[in-house]
């Protein structure tokens, strides 16, 4: 079996409860994750070299979640060629669209890859990064379709269960 590595970056201590669903799901799949916090306002020398190193330490993918308009993945995205996914983070009085818009107007040429607000998009970034390295593993490749035929079976007993009341 094929070791990949997925960093996630998280703007803040606070973003744990969002990005946490994230790294279940790698783990899951059996891909190791590497967790860290660091800020692309406050600790940009940190981003860039967790960006500029990360092919280095084998990781094949990276996720960054953050908040507001703080750009995370985007300044991620500029310091390596690795596929960055970014998660935005409910955590302003925008409930995220803030961020949500910041992770999907990248301008043309340094592309980041969006998901969806909050705990779902951290789900599928987990998701999104899985297949990516899948396309060079076939036995990740095999539990991403073990884990769609799961959740085919779950909504079909679901229908049973309801369909008796």
């Amino acid at each position: 079996m094929t070791r990949h590595k997925v960093l996630i970056v998280m703007g803040s201590k606070s973003d744990i409860e969002v990005m946490k669903p994230a790294r279940d799901r790698l783990e899951g799949f059996g891909i190791e994750t590497e967790l860290r916090i660091a800020s692309a306002h406050r600790t940009p020398e940190v981003v860039r070299e967790l960006a500029q190193t990360a092919s280095d330490r084998g990781i094949g993918v990276i996720i960054a979640g953050a908040g507001f308009a703080a750009h995370l993945a985007g300044v991620i995205a500029s310091h390596t060629m690795l596929p960055v996914i970014g998660v935005p983070i409910p955590s302003s009085s925008l409930l995220g669209i803030d961020a949500l818009l910041s992770t999907v107007q990248m301008p043309p040429g340094i592309p980041v890859a969006a998901v969806g607000i909050g705990q779902p998009g951290a789900k599928n970034a987990a998701i999104l990064a899985a297949q990516i390295l899948a396309l060079s593993d076939q036995g990740l490749s095999e539990r991403l379709a073990a884990f769609r035929a799961e959740m085919v079976e779950e909504v079909k007993k679901a229908d049973r269960e309801i369909s008796k009341t």
